[in-house]
């Protein structure tokens, strides 16, 4: 990656931004080189992870909060993941019908990308895609998930604010009760509010949340109700964004979310970039010779698994 084009992503450039995040999404050496270039511009943005189940408005909710960035003079990346077909390897980038009302604003870039085989709601470029759009001087960078459910906590560990969506009539008086993807949450957002069962889903929120242990300076969720398509409640959501980060800061806890992040971020690496060394030096044909003693019952997985790493 050369000066000249470090300098137009620097500057905002559409082009040059959209070139870098292809790039990573590319990975191998030119996406290292593309973040070995920007990667000490990056650390200023505050990123907001939004997830939910599919059905709740999360891409309608994310426009409206974009467009309310912009209304105060704030430029907004927003990545988001799309999951991918098993069968094709195909995806339908459905956010970029969604947000068409922002593709003509200079002051939000948006990005789709699709999850290609990666599990916990994010594709496996997100993190880069957001160092790109950090070192491109968005302010704000939202990242929206595939919406896959209860599985979904990878955004915690790459946002420093996550927004987890629900919505009234699709069972979340249960799903709130459960483990997984709400104890991840910053914020509750309770979208589709002109519901008739909305009370109840609030209801079953806030009872989740009593049954917290509670310590000292320990950020308790609020739960807000929005109606997305109308921008109803979107304001206060943005609000309390701002209140989380201005906590975190208070609390000497942003530098230990991004210490986290850096953490995950690292070992998901390692662990990639060790898989693929493992099977460039293995032969093909051995790896389904073990498949083939594995499936007689002639040999069991981590049998197999030994004999590669050996």
């Amino acid at each position: 990656m050369n000066a000249d084009w470090v300098e137009q992503v620097r500057a905002g450039n559409p082009r040059a931004i959209a070139r870098a995040i292809s790039a990573v999404e590319r990975g191998g050496n030119e996406a290292r080189a593309v973040i070995t270039a920007l990667f000490r511009f990056t650390g200023r943005a505050h990123i907001v992870g939004v997830t939910g189940a599919p059905g709740t408005g999360k891409s309608t909710l994310v426009n409206e909060i974009a467009k309310h960035y912009r209304r105060r003079g704030q430029r907004v990346g927003i990545v988001a993941v799309d999951p991918t077909s098993p069968f094709s390897g195909g995806a339908l980038l459905g956010d970029r019908l969604r947000m068409q009302d922002l593709s003509g604003d200079a002051g939000v870039f948006i990005r789709s990308m699709a999850t290609r085989g990666s599990l916990g709601g994010l594709a496996a470029a997100t993190a880069d895609a957001v160092k790109v759009l950090d070192a491109a001087g968005f302010e704000v960078i939202l990242v929206e998930t595939v919406g896959a459910g209860q599985n979904e906590v990878d955004i915690a560990r790459n946002a420093h604010t996550t927004l987890v969506i629900e919505a009234p009539g699709m069972g979340d008086d249960i799903q709130a009760i459960k483990a997984g993807i709400m104890e991840i949450a910053d914020l509750l957002i309770v979208n589709k509010a002109d519901h008739d069962e909305v009370s109840a889903t609030v209801a079953a929120l806030e009872m989740n949340l009593n049954l917290k242990p509670k310590s000292e300076n320990d950020w308790r969720p609020p739960v807000l109700k929005t109606i997305a398509t109308t921008g109803e409640g979107v304001a206060e959501v943005v609000e309390w964004i701002g209140k989380h980060r201005a906590y975190l800061e208070a609390n000497h806890l942003l530098e230990a979310r991004e210490r986290a992040r850096a953490r995950a971020e690292l070992e998901m690496v390692v662990q990639r970039e060790l898989m693929a060394r493992l099977l460039r030096g293995v032969n093909g044909t051995k790896i389904e010779s073990l498949v083939e003693q594995i499936v007689a019952r002639e040999t069991d997985v981590y049998a197999a698994a030994e004999k590669l790493i050996g």
